[in-house]
């Protein structure tokens, strides 16, 4: 923080939302939380007015004593990755908790007055029954959070999930359960009050999640830590993740990133991955202006073939995906880019 305070100076602009996040950040110590929101106090302190101040926590770590004590600090908002409700599949994932301490964890937060709880579920499971997946939706809505993520298990490559299904241990579902999964997961949620505004994210009316949606509206970001990210619009970069490396060149006072400088074509196939996932969708107005008319030509023309098929729309200028494009947005996306 101190090597870096003087990077977010465009406009001298505010510092709206806090994200403590990546690995686990509630298993440190209370004081150690503490410590890192003094010391962004002390660092940018007038510049700090966070609507938001976000983190990450696996259900299991919630004890009564640490709901109390982070209800205390400037946070306002809990992110945890519930993932099932389904105990054999917790096993399965790895997981340290169980469902019944997703339960415990959100009861112990909204006892200690935070009213801001996202939790992250995941569906596509190998065997999982649309029965089952309504069930974990059951749950997830019986909570009462405010924000709920859901993303369709993902087998990447040099994980233990890959290797099983290599080996032909575990089946991945068929393409329409999937798709009647996802769309099953957008009715009981909008059901039950909650607003898609982005392909994963759902949220009850004001939350939103400010942090996230920063990303996808072009926002600059801070990255502290290893293997963090950070953006300042003309340039992307990223801190190197080995953490013995990190620690030895933060102790010798140098910044250890690599970095992209971002051109024309970079910012605009950022554009359609970032802003074709939110609801907004992208204002072909502004398009026009920030680029050149050889990209909004090339925009328009394969946005045209995708309205025509019904899975974008073009509303008052503004294009964005259709539910029909929703579980095709990464093909759309890809089509969209100007490799």
């Amino acid at each position: 923080m101190d090597l870096r305070r003087n990077e977010l100076v465009l406009a001298n602009e505010k510092i709206n939302t806090i994200y403590i996040g990546g690995g686990t950040p509630s298993q440190l110590t209370i004081a150690n939380i503490t410590k890192i929101f003094r010391h962004i106090n002390d660092v940018w302190g007038p510049r700090v007015d966070a609507e938001e101040v976000t983190i990450e926590c696996n259900p299991d770590d919630i004890t009564d004593e640490f709901a109390k004590a982070i209800a205390s600090l400037p946070i306002n908002r809990v992110s945890m990755g519930a993932q099932t409700f389904n105990d054999d599949r917790l096993k399965f994932l790895h997981r340290r908790h169980c469902s019944d301490e997703v339960k415990c964890a959100v009861s112990r937060l909204q006892k200690y007055g935070i009213k801001n709880i996202s939790i992250d579920l995941m569906f596509g499971f190998p065997d999982e029954t649309i029965d089952d997946w309504s069930s974990d939706i059951d749950e997830a809505i019986s909570l009462g959070v405010q924000h709920i993520s859901a993303y369709s298990l993902m087998y990447e490559e040099g994980t233990t999930l890959f290797k099983l299904l290599n080996q032909n241990k575990i089946k991945t579902i068929d393409e329409e359960t999937s798709l009647e999964m996802y769309n099953m997961l957008i009715d009981r949620l909008s059901s039950a009050g909650y607003e898609q505004y982005e392909i994963s994210n759902f949220a009850q009316p004001g939350f939103q999640s400010k942090h996230n949606s920063s990303y996808w509206h072009d926002i600059p970001y801070l990255g502290i830590g290893a293997s963090a990210h950070s953006y300042d619009i003309k340039s992307r970069r990223w801190n190197i993740s080995d953490i013995t490396k990190y620690i030895s060149s933060i102790e010798s006072c140098t910044l250890p990133f690599e970095e992209e400088i971002i051109d024309k074509n970079t910012k605009y196939d950022d554009l359609i991955t970032t802003a074709m996932r939110t609801r907004e969708g992208i204002d072909t107005e502004k398009l026009k202006v920030d680029f050149d008319n050889d990209l909004y030509t090339y925009f328009m023309n394969e946005a045209n073939k995708h309205i025509k098929n019904g899975t974008l729309k073009n509303v008052n200028g503004r294009i964005s995906l259709t539910r029909k494009g929703l579980f095709v947005s990464d093909d759309i996306m890809s089509d969209l880019m100007h490799v």
